[in-house]
């Protein structure tokens, strides 16, 4: 064994990183992940359905911030069929986000995030 502690050959252990190293780029990782987060939640995505008559758009910390329905699209007669699209645009619109999240955070690569 060295005298300095680890393995002996592996420069100090986390094959030859320094532990003040690595806590810093540790630090540094956590605060861009964090940046990311903040500028993701202040994004903005949209989707629309039925030929653009259901409108959504949601944050990137998924808040719903706009429904537009127009008025053609409602009929008494048919609630299903506007409910249907209102739940397809609202879950488009959120897999936008999803999808944003996922390829912004996932540079990070650390097993277990996403």
């Amino acid at each position: 064994m060295s005298k300095r502690g680890g393995f002996p050959g592996m420069g100090g252990g986390f094959g030859g990183m320094n532990i003040n190293q690595l806590m810093k780029e540790a630090k540094k990782m956590q605060a861009d992940m964090e940046k990311s987060q903040t500028e993701l939640a202040a994004k903005e995505f949209d989707a629309s359905t039925g030929g653009g008559a259901v409108y959504v758009k949601v944050t990137g910390d998924k808040q719903i911030k706009e429904i537009t329905i127009k008025k053609e699209v409602i009929d008494p007669e048919d609630v299903e069929m506007l409910q249907d699209l209102i739940l397809s645009c609202v879950n488009e619109a959120l897999r936008k986000v999803d999808t944003a999240t996922s390829q912004e955070l996932g540079k990070y690569n650390i097993p277990g995030l996403m």
